[in-house]
């Protein structure tokens, strides 16, 4: 699994992750070592690179969401 899809499913089921990248993206960016190429996508919301690099299809991934993690 690339470290872009591993951010990606980590960000979407851990809400303190999705908090700190919402507060400080370039810094959860920079500890899940992505490359270059991967951190401009990601920064610049860039979903068609997102998809290429992911290998995502459209409607597997979803845009502009917020996701939050409740304990019931």
């Amino acid at each position: 699994m690339s470290s872009l899809l591993r951010l990606m499913k980590q960000l979407g089921s851990d809400a303190a992750l999705a908090k700190e990248y919402h507060d400080n993206p370039k810094a959860v960016i920079d500890r899940f070592g992505l490359s270059d190429e991967e951190r401009r996508a990601l920064l610049e919301k860039d979903y068609a690179a997102i998809k290429r690099l992911t290998g995502l299809k459209d409607g597997q991934f979803a845009t502009n969401s917020t996701v939050a993690a409740y304990d019931t």
